[in-house]
């Protein structure tokens, strides 16, 4: 992340929660699951999954779009912008801040994304192999543009300030972010909405299964046993305004951005490097103007292979040496939500610092003795802690690493 030499920086600060997840939708209701280590996977039911040995997802299986949405009609939009629409909905009336204040303000939407409207690019497929190409439907053909996520956002919301969709899959959601901060931190964006959405589709399934990183059973990160990942959905949004007009108007504040950073190492499309890690939360740290020491929570990218989980463990080693803060995975309980899954991450650290606890890493009762001692994942259920400083993580395919710092405001 390069400074702004040239900005006034202000400080920006995180004041609405929207999350439309496979443990609840709202805040609070995702807050309350993952703080008890609910599973919100279940046997996949947007596809048919019969043909797959592990038929497991974490799904929204209770999101209608029409409960949240005033302005899109759900029948021309994709399931990955409606729920990152909802998502968005929920966060501005959690923040408390007025739709004409959006509307007449510069406010705008960064959204990212894994496999952008998968589920219509699914349903065209499906049309394709059973009549053939003159058998799509040109209406649902327009629905594909991963762009669209972030348009649904804006056009729900009649945001008229920068709209982009960051396809930087399973790190867009903290790439998102960071985008957001440095928006509002430079005077540019007065507003922002951030975060990511995702849908579960056959491809994506498909995909992972492939690669040997499906989990037999429930999903394990750090755990002795842990097999892989379940792909997850659904819709994280967070609203960032500066700390000046977020009191100003009276709001609560859950959280400050102190700072991001983001590499790409390159080195391998499905390996994650430490080094390359490292390297990001120490920039991370620079950035934000903290040390290793101050930490007091990681919510990692946990997905619970045993690469990846073997390879972050390794990466924090590098930068808090024998000192790892508590380090857990709430991909434990919603799956792996791709674009979303760091803006859950984000979602996650924010009530836990409003509610002082440690989410848990969920189907867990200790970390794996090969990762070395003093790993503490938070095994099982979530438990009572003062947090003042938080790490978020989120890592994608092709070594794109990105760590977001978030801070309690006094």
């Amino acid at each position: 992340m390069a400074e702004l030499p040239s900005a006034p920086r202000r400080r920006v600060v995180i004041t609405g929660l929207g999350a439309v997840s496979p443990v609840g939708i709202g805040a609070d209701v995702f807050a309350s699951a993952v703080r008890a280590g609910a599973d919100g996977t279940a046997p996949i039911q947007s596809f048919d999954a019969s043909g797959f040995p592990r038929r497991r997802a974490g799904e929204v299986t209770d999101f209608e779009p029409t409960d949240h949405l005033k302005r899109l009609d759900p029948a021309a939009w994709g399931r990955s912008g409606l729920l990152a629409a909802a998502a968005a909905r929920l966060a501005v009336a959690d923040a408390g801040i007025g739709e004409e204040q959006l509307e007449q303000g510069r406010a705008g939407a960064i959204m990212g994304t894994t496999s952008g409207e998968s589920a219509v690019v699914q349903a065209l497929a499906e049309q394709w192999v059973a009549d053939g190409l003159e058998s799509i439907d040109g209406e649902l053909a327009g629905q594909t543009p991963a762009s669209r996520i972030a348009n649904a956002v804006s056009a729900e919301l009649r945001l008229h300030g920068e709209t982009q969709t960051i396809p930087t899959a399973c790190s867009a959601s903290n790439y998102a972010l960071g985008y957001a901060y440095d928006l509002v931190r430079s005077g540019e964006a007065d507003v922002m909405l951030a975060g990511g959405a995702d849908a579960v589709n056959r491809l994506t399934h498909a995909g992972f299964y492939a690669l040997g990183a499906m989990a037999e059973d429930l999903p394990r990160p750090f755990a002795a046993d842990r097999t892989g990942i379940l792909t997850g959905e659904g819709g994280a949004v967070l609203l960032l305004e500066t700390l000046e007009h977020a009191r100003e108007r009276g709001a609560r504040v859950y959280a400050e951005i102190l700072g991001y950073a983001a590499n790409c190492d390159a080195t391998h499309m499905v390996h994650p490097d430490a080094a390359s890690i490292a390297a990001c939360i120490r920039a991370a740290h620079r950035n934000a103007g903290v040390e290793p020491e101050q930490i007091d929570y990681i919510c990692a990218h946990g997905t619970g292979t045993p690469t990846n989980d073997t390879t972050e463990v390794a990466a924090a080693r590098e930068v808090f040496g024998d000192r790892i803060p508590p380090i857990s995975s709430i991909k434990s309980m919603l799956g792996h939500t791709m674009g979303a899954a760091s803006g859950f991450g984000a979602i996650a650290c924010c009530k836990a610092l409003e509610q002082d606890f440690l989410p848990p890493t969920a189907n867990v009762t200790e970390a794996d003795p090969a990762l070395g001692d003093g790993v503490d994942c938070v095994p099982g259920t979530g438990r009572e802690a003062r947090l003042d400083i938080v790490q978020n993580h989120g890592f994608a395919f092709g070594g794109n690493n990105v760590i977001t710092i978030l801070g309690r405001v006094s």
